[in-house]
């Protein structure tokens, strides 16, 4: 491939599962089942912390704004999917690749970001609670959800812009998506520039926010466990559990991914766990906080019975 003269490309096709088409049937329906539950699921949980005054609280201000990350994340992507494995012609314009690898980058780091941010809350909440309302007032809570937007975009800005600059001998992604390792692979020369960028960002948005989550989680334990009752204990943990669940989740599918040799595993078994990290993640999360959090269920039911009136 290196020998081979680069060309502009204006599409690109997108191999996806088309190696196995009896089982395109199965991830057709697979994909498209797990993101109607996601778009209603995240949409609910939204709308509930919206309209229930009982939730305008940090907490519920950024897993508000971690269920339309997930919405946008997987809106990115699912759709081109479930239209490719059902059409013979699996193409996509330059335009959407570029729009596709943006937002789904975008989304992806500002969520790493997040669920820091997310962990420094349950932090002041579990060792601060008389200063919990000062620290984090409303203006901090603003100001810390920006920042994480701020940097997802304009990471993912970077990655994107240099990677559409890289010289490509071939318009064959062997993936289901235009996700940015699967389109470099078809760079006619590999590129120290964009190998740096990627690995930077990687680092900062991958294992830093991770160790401020461990960081602030020591912490976290260290005080419940310090708490004589049990019910106390019971209660504070059930306030952590759901994002700590979620953080495993989010953050082994995301180490997996980006942060392994490139010649560890194939491109299969790469492509499964994107499809894992991009439906059931996002799906999985706000029936995590519904089962694991009384508030939630009880918004949901305040909301389903002015629906049923």
């Amino acid at each position: 491939m290196k020998g081979e003269n680069s060309t502009i490309w204006s599409f690109f096709f997108l191999e996806g599962f088309s190696r196995y088409p009896k089982l395109e049937v199965v991830l057709f329906v697979f994909s498209l089942v797990m993101y109607l539950i996601t778009l209603f699921g995240n949409s609910t949980l939204i709308l509930i912390t919206v309209l229930d005054s009982r939730l305008h609280t940090p907490m519920y201000s950024f897993l508000g704004n971690l269920s339309f990350m997930d919405i946008c994340y997987t809106s990115a992507s699912i759709p081109t999917l479930l239209v490719n494995l059902l059409s013979s012609q699996k193409t996509i314009i330059l335009s959407a690749c570029a729009v596709q690898m943006y937002l789904s980058l975008a989304m992806g780091s500002t969520e790493c970001v997040l669920l820091a941010v997310m962990a420094y809350d349950r932090y002041v909440a579990i060792c601060n609670p008389l200063r919990y309302p000062i620290i984090m007032n409303r203006q901090i809570c603003v100001q810390m959800a920006s920042v994480s937007w701020v940097t997802g975009c304009l990471t993912a800005l970077l990655e994107t812009s240099f990677a559409l600059q890289v010289p490509l001998c071939g318009n064959v992604i062997d993936h289901f998506t235009c996700e940015i390792l699967a389109v470099l692979k078809l760079a006619c020369t590999s590129s120290l520039l964009m190998d740096t960028i990627m690995l930077v960002i990687s680092v900062l948005l991958l294992p830093i926010p991770m160790l401020l989550i461990c960081v602030s989680y020591f912490f976290i334990l260290s005080t419940i466990l310090r708490i004589r009752s049990a019910e106390g204990r019971s209660k504070a943990f059930s306030t952590c559990g759901a994002h700590l669940t979620v953080v495993i989740l989010y953050y082994g599918a995301a180490l997996s991914m980006y942060l392994k040799p490139s010649s560890s595993n194939s491109q299969e078994v790469d492509k499964i766990i994107s499809l894992l990290y991009g439906v059931l993640t996002p799906m999985l999360n706000p029936i995590i906080y519904s089962l694991r959090n009384k508030e939630v269920k009880d918004a949901v039911k305040k909301l389903l019975d002015k629906i049923t009136v």
